[in-house]
C-alpha cells in the first residue's frame, strides 16, 4: 500500500519543476511534460520513490540509527527543524560547517565546548569572570547553539542524510559521498540526481511541497521508532524471571537453625 496518493501531491504542488531552460538533462526520466516554460514532474514516479525512501528510513529508525536532516533554505529550515525534532533526529538548518562529517571529531570538540560553558554557568565559574569575558563567552555559546545545537546529542556519524535542495547543500552531499553515507533528497528538475542514493523528484522550493514530503517520511520514521519500542518491551516481558535463593548470610542462619533443631531432637532421643 502506498504512503501517499496522486491527489495529495498534486494539491501540495509537488509536481512543479523549474524553468525548462534551467533543467538538468539527467532529470529527464522524472519529467512528465512542460507547461508555460516550466517542467512538470511525473508524480507517479514521485510516489514510487517516496515509498522506497520511506520504507528505508523506517528500517533505519527501527534499527536505532540516526538520519541527519539538512536544509538551510528559508522556506524549509523551520519546518525541517520542527519535524526532525519530533522524531528525535538531528538536523542542520542554519549553516553547513565544512567538515561536519569528514572532520567529525573537531565538530564534537565544538559541541563539548558548549557543554563546558553550560557547566561553568551551573557551578558558578561563569559569574566569577569579568563582564567583558562573560559577554564573549555568551556570544560564543549562542553561535555554537545556532550552528550545532541540534546535533549536540549526535555522538557518532549519522547513518544517512536527508537533504532538501541538493544544489544549495552540495557540500553536505559531497562529504556524505566521501564517507559512503547514503543520501535521501528532494531533487528538483534543475539538479543533478547522480550523487543521490534515494532520489525523490519533487518541487523543493514551495513550503507546501516540502511539508507534504516531510510529513510522509517522518511518519515512516515514527513507525520504525514505535516498532523498535514494541520489540524492546516484548523482549523485556519475555525474559525469564530468575528466582534468587537465600543470600549467604541468610543461608548460614538457616543451616544453624536446622542444625540446632536436629541436635535438640537427638538429645531428646538419647534421654528417652
Amino acid at each position: 500500500m502506498s504512503r501517499t496518493n496522486f491527489q495529495e501531491l498534486l494539491d501540495a504542488g509537488v509536481h512543479f519543476g523549474h524553468l525548462a531552460r534551467k533543467w538538468n538533462p539527467k532529470m529527464a526520466p522524472y519529467i512528465f511534460d512542460q507547461k508555460n516554460g516550466i517542467h512538470i514532474i511525473d508524480l507517479h514516479k514521485t510516489i514510487g520513490k517516496i515509498d522506497e525512501a520511506a520504507e528505508e528510513m523506517k528500517q533505519l529508525a527501527k534499527s536505532g540509527r540516526k538520519i541527519l536532516f539538512v536544509a538551510t533554505k528559508k522556506q524549509a529550515k523551520d519546518l525541517v527543524k520542527e519535524k526532525a525534532t519530533a522524531v528525535n533526529m538531528p538536523s542542520i538548518t542554519e549553516r553547513w560547517a565544512g567538515g561536519m562529517l569528514t572532520n567529525f571529531p573537531t565538530i564534537r570538540k565544538a559541541v563539548k565546548k558548549m557543554s563546558t560553558i553550560d557547566k561553568m554557568k551551573e557551578d558558578g565559574t561563569f559569574d566569577k569572570l569579568a563582564k567583558r569575558e562573560r559577554l564573549q563567552v555568551d556570544r560564543q555559546r549562542a553561535k555554537l547553539e545556532k550552528n550545532l545545537g541540534s546535533i549536540r546529542d549526535m555522538s557518532r556519524l549519522p547513518s544517512a542524510l536527508f537533504v532538501i535542495d541538493v544544489q544549495k547543500e552540495a557540500n553536505a552531499v559531497k562529504e556524505a559521498g566521501r564517507l559512503n553515507i547514503p543520501v535521501f533528497a528532494m531533487v528538483d528538475t534543475c539538479c543533478d540526481p547522480t550523487p543521490i542514493d534515494y532520489v525523490i523528484p519533487a518541487n523543493d522550493d514551495a513550503t507546501k511541497s516540502i511539508e507534504c514530503v516531510l510529513n510522509i517520511l517522518c511518519a515512516a520514521i515514527q513507525e520504525g521508532l514505535d516498532e523498535r519500542k514494541l520489540e524492546k518491551d516484548k523482549e523485556v516481558a519475555e525474559e525469564p524471571v530468575v528466582e534468587e535463593g537465600p543470600k549467604p548470610a541468610a543461608a548460614r542462619k538457616l543451616r544453624a537453625r536446622k542444625g540446632g533443631k536436629e541436635a535438640a531432637e537427638k538429645a531428646e532421643e538419647a534421654a528417652e
